[in-house]
């Protein structure tokens, strides 16, 4: 149900601006469904830009839907921020990353246009947090993969190893 409804809504199959990529992935977890499907793009010089995340999400009953989409749309955030900048790196036996100061984040100026929409069900009820960050690297890799024909397969994203994938 959910990729179904993830492809209608993110416009599967239909045509996108010139120098755009669509990816879709699914995931199950904690008794429930999702499916995303991200657009995106890669600059030369390797710095990929999501433009719009789809997602869709089977919870069982929406109690109180409004929550669900925003537990949603963290997870993409969040997922964005895995994927792309999601690195922790160690010198002398110690993180060199202490606080967001020195780890990078997703900032609001890059966040994508973000849909959520939720999948009728009567099954019983799952969650509705965690569910949604796995999608969203895989989903970014086969957008870049549709639009460039290589596949990256390690994250975070940098430009500079999308650039060697590339190359």
């Amino acid at each position: 149900g959910v990729l179904q409804l993830v492809a209608e809504k993110a416009g599967w199959g239909k045509p996108l601006p010139e120098g755009r990529g669509r990816g879709i992935a699914v995931h199950e977890s904690f008794n429930s469904f999702v499916a995303q499907v991200i657009e995106a793009s890669v600059s030369k010089e390797g710095k990929v830009t999501v433009h719009r995340v789809v997602g869709a999400c089977d919870c069982g009953p929406a109690v109180n839907p409004d929550s669900i989409k925003a537990q949603m749309e963290g997870a993409a955030v969040y997922g964005l921020t895995a994927a792309l900048y999601g690195e922790i790196t160690f010198k002398n036996g110690l993180a060199e990353q202490a606080n967001f100061l020195d780890y990078p984040i997703l900032r609001y100026a890059e966040a994508p246009v973000i849909e959520v929409h939720l999948v009728e069900s009567r099954d019983p009820p799952g969650g509705a947090g965690e569910p949604g960050v796995p999608p969203v690297a895989p989903a970014i890799a086969n957008a870049v993969a549709k639009l460039t024909g290589k596949r990256l397969r390690q994250t975070p994203m940098t430009p500079e190893r999308v650039k060697r994938v590339l190359a």
